[in-house]
C-alpha cells in the first residue's frame, strides 16, 4: 500500500482542524479524498467515463451520498438491518454538493461523471454535509477530470449574541438562530465569488427572538456572506496544498482526454439568427406561458423547415437547429431586459405578478391555504396529530425524531405535461425541506403546542418558484389551523441578467427567466427577519454589492406579498379546527409515570378503551408529560 498524502490546517476562530488525505483508500479511482473535521470523516471519489455516450445532449453528472450506519456506531433500524434508500439528510447533502460543482465543468464536456461521498465517520458533533462539498472539489482537483476548481465551502451558525460561528457543531447550530452554508471560488484578485448559498432559521428561533436574540436581517446576512470568505479561502488553500503534494510525490496530474460536444456550430447559429430573429422578437413578448411556448415552437419549426429540408444548407441537422433557436431566444430575451428593462411578460425588473391568497379551501382539512402568484399556484394542507405520530429518523445525525413534516408534490400536469407520477424525486425533497426551514422559526415547539404537524404542498400550476409559493401557502394553512405562529412568512424568487459588467436583478422570475438567467435566488422571511435563503449561480459568482441590492429588492416584494396574505387571514385562529384532535398536556412527578402506564400498559390501555381518548406518556428527565387527545374536547 502506498503511503498516504495528508494535509491539515486550522479552522480560524476555532480549535478545529480540517484535513484532506489521499492515497490510502480507493486506489483505482481517478480521484479519492478523505476529508475530516473532528471525528467526522467522508471518503469522496470522482470518476468520469472515457467516451461520450451517443446522442448525449446534456452533461450527465451524478452526485451520490452514501450514509453508513457504522460511521455512528449504529445498526440500521430497517427490517433488513441494512442501509436502504437514501435518507432525507443524504438527499439534501447530494443537492448541496451538486449545486456548486455543476457550473464548474467546462461547456461541451459530456463525459458521464460520478462523484460519490461515503460517510465513514460520524462523531455526532460535526455535520458531514459541508465536508462532502470540500472533499468533492479536492477529489476532482487530483483526478485529471476537467474542473474549474478548487471550490471551498463553510457552514456558519449565527449566535443569539450576533456572532457568526464557522463549522459549528450540531449543538452550536441548535443554539443559534440561523444556519448558513456557502460555497465559492477564489478569483484572481483574491476575492471570493459566491456560487451557492443554503440558509434557514433554527427550530428554536421562535423562543430566542422572544428572549431578545439578534435577528437576521438583510444587512446581517450580507455581513455573513462577506465573513464566510475567510474559511472558504482556507479550504481552497488546503486543496491547493494537497494538489502540490500529489504532484511532488507522483509527478504531474495527467489531464483526461476529452472532446467538446457542440450543441450547434457558429454557422448554424448564424443561419438561425438570419431566418428567425424577426419572428422570435414578438414571440418572446407574449405574456402567457402556453401561448409563448406555442409561438416559439412555431419559430423553431419554421427554421427547421427552411434550413433542414432536402435542399436546406443544414439537411439532417434538425437537433442542432433546434438548439440554436433556443440559444437565439435566450439571447434576445436577455438583450431586451438589459437594453429596454422589459421582461418576457412585459413587466419591469422590480414588478411582481398579481398575487392572491385564500384560506379554508378544503372544509375537512385541519388547515388549508391557497396561494397564487401569476401562473404559479400552490395549495397547502395541514394535518394535526398526537405527538406519537412524530417521525422517527434513522440517520447519522444526533436528531432521531421530527415533529414538523413538510412534503412537496409537483405532478407533471402542473406544467400541462405528461410524465411519471410516483415517489418524490430529489427536487421534491429539496423544495419541501426549503419550505420547512423557512416556516419553522415562527412555529412554537412541541412543549407549548403538543401536536405533530404534517404540511403537504400540492403544486397546482407552475411558472416560477413553486418552493416560495409553498412557503406562502404553508403560512396560510398554519394560521387557518389555529397554530399560534409568530406571524406570516412569505417568499420570493429573484433572478439576474449579467452581460458586459452590467447586472439587472429581476423580482419574481418566471420559469423561462430561471432557465435563461444567471441566478436563482430565493428569499423567505417575516416582516422583520429572513428565515430562509437559497442561491445558485451560473456565472463566476456575484459581487457583494449586487447581492446586497438583490436582498433589499427581495424584501420589497416580500412585504408586498405579506400584505396580501394578512388580508386573507391576519392572525392565527383562536382554536384548532373542529375536525382536528383536541390535546391537553398534564405534567406529573417522574416517579408517577409507571403508575399511569401500569403493568404491561394495563392502566393506560384501560383508560383509552373506556374513554376513546388517545394518551401518550413521555418524560423530559425532570417530570412526566402526559398528552391526552380526542376529536372532542
Amino acid at each position: 500500500m502506498a503511503d498516504p498524502i495528508s494535509v491539515s490546517g486550522p479552522v480560524s476562530g476555532t480549535e478545529k482542524t480540517l484535513t484532506f488525505e489521499t492515497g490510502k483508500f480507493a486506489p483505482q479511482s481517478m480521484g479519492a479524498v478523505v476529508a475530516s473535521i473532528g471525528g467526522t470523516s467522508v471518503l469522496t471519489t470522482a470518476n468520469a467515463a472515457k467516451k461520450v455516450r451517443e446522442g448525449m445532449d446534456f452533461f450527465p453528472l451524478t452526485v451520490d451520498v452514501e450514509e453508513r450506519a457504522y460511521a455512528a456506531g449504529k445498526i440500521p433500524g430497517s427490517f433488513f438491518r441494512r442501509e436502504g434508500r437514501p435518507t432525507e439528510d443524504a438527499i439534501l447533502t447530494c443537492r448541496l454538493t451538486d449545486r456548486p460543482l455543476r457550473p464548474s465543468f467546462p461547456d461541451g464536456f459530456r463525459n458521464e461523471t460520478q462523484v460519490v461521498t461515503t460517510v465513514i465517520g460520524a462523531d455526532q458533533e460535526n455535520p458531514h454535509d459541508v465536508l462532502s462539498i470540500n472533499a468533492a472539489s479536492a477529489a476532482l482537483m487530483i483526478s485529471g477530470i476537467p474542473f474549474d476548481g478548487p471550490l471551498g465551502s463553510v457552514r456558519m451558525a449565527y449566535s443569539q449574541e450576533g456572532e457568526w460561528i464557522p463549522h459549528p457543531t450540531y449543538e452550536e447550530a441548535e443554539n443559534g438562530t440561523f444556519d448558513l452554508v456557502v460555497a465559492g471560488r477564489e478569483l484572481d484578485d483574491g476575492d471570493v465569488a459566491v456560487m451557492m448559498v443554503e440558509a434557514g432559521g433554527s427550530e428554536n428561533a421562535f423562543y430566542y427572538y422572544a428572549d431578545g436574540a439578534k435577528k437576521v436581517t438583510e444587512d446581517v446576512l450580507a455581513d455573513g456572506l462577506e465573513a464566510c470568505k475567510v474559511w472558504i479561502k482556507e479550504s481552497i488553500a488546503l486543496q491547493r496544498q494537497l494538489v502540490a503534494s500529489v504532484i511532488a510525490t507522483h509527478g504531474p496530474i495527467e489531464p483526461m482526454e476529452w472532446t467538446p460536444v457542440l450543441d450547434y456550430t457558429p454557422e448554424v447559429f448564424a443561419a438561425v439568427e438570419r431566418v428567425g430573429t424577426e419572428a422570435m422578437k414578438p414571440a418572446i413578448a407574449i405574456a402567457g406561458k402556453a401561448e409563448r411556448n406555442a409561438a416559439t415552437d412555431a419559430v423553431a419549426a419554421d427554421a427547421i423547415a427552411q434550413l433542414c429540408g432536402d435542399d436546406g444548407e443544414f439537411a439532417g441537422q434538425e437537433k442542432m437547429v433546434k438548439e440554436a433557436v433556443r440559444s437565439l431566444m435566450k439571447q434576445l430575451m436577455r438583450e431586451r431586459v438589459l437594453s429596454e428593462g422589459v421582461r418576457i411578460d412585459g413587466r419591469g425588473p422590480k414588478d411582481l405578478r398579481e398575487v392572491s391568497a385564500e384560506v379554508g379551501v378544503l372544509p375537512t382539512a385541519h388547515g388549508s391555504g391557497l396561494f397564487q402568484r401569476g401562473e404559479t399556484q400552490v395549495m397547502n394542507v395541514l394535518t394535526l396529530a398526537m405527538p406519537r405520530m412524530n417521525q422517527m429518523i434513522d440517520s447519522l445525525s444526533p436528531n432521531n425524531e421530527k415533529r414538523y413534516l413538510h412534503h412537496y408534490n409537483m405532478p407533471p400536469w402542473a406544467n400541462g405535461e405528461t410524465g411519471r407520477v410516483g415517489s418524490p424525486k430529489r427536487r421534491e425533497i429539496g423544495h419541501g425541506a426549503l419550505a420547512a426551514r423557512a416556516v419553522l422559526p415562527v412555529v412554537p415547539n412541541q412543549e407549548d403546542f403538543a401536536y405533530t404537524l404534517r404540511l403537504v404542498s400540492e403544486v397546482m400550476s407552475s411558472n416560477g418558484s413553486t418552493s416560495m409559493g409553498s412557503v406562502c401557502s404553508s403560512s396560510l394553512s398554519l394560521m387557518d389551523a389555529g397554530v399560534p405562529t409568530r406571524g406570516h412568512v412569505s417568499g420570493i424568487a429573484m433572478g439576474l441578467i449579467h452581460e458586459d459588467g452590467k447586472y439587472v436583478t429581476l423580482t419574481d422570475i418566471l420559469g423561462a427567466e430561471d432557465a435563461m438567467g444567471d441566478m436563482d435566488f430565493k428569499v423567505a422571511g417575516t416582516e422583520d427577519a429572513i428565515t430562509a435563503l437559497q442561491l445558485d449561480t451560473k456565472i463566476d459568482g456575484i459581487p457583494a454589492d449586487v447581492l446586497k441590492d438583490a436582498l433589499q429588492q427581495a424584501r420589497e416584494a416580500r412585504l408586498e406579498i405579506l400584505e396580501v396574505m394578512s388580508a386573507a387571514i391576519p392572525e392565527s385562529r383562536s382554536e384548532v379546527a373542529e375536525t382536528a384532535p383536541k390535546i391537553t398536556t398534564i405534567h406529573i412527578p417522574l416517579d408517577k409515570v409507571g403508575e399511569v402506564i401500569g403493568p404491561k400498559g394495563k392502566v393506560i390501555n384501560t383508560i383509552q378503551q373506556e374513554t376513546g381518548a388517545d394518551i401518550g406518556v413521555d418524560d423530559d428527565g425532570v417530570q412526566g408529560i402526559v398528552t391526552i387527545g380526542a376529536v372532542e374536547a
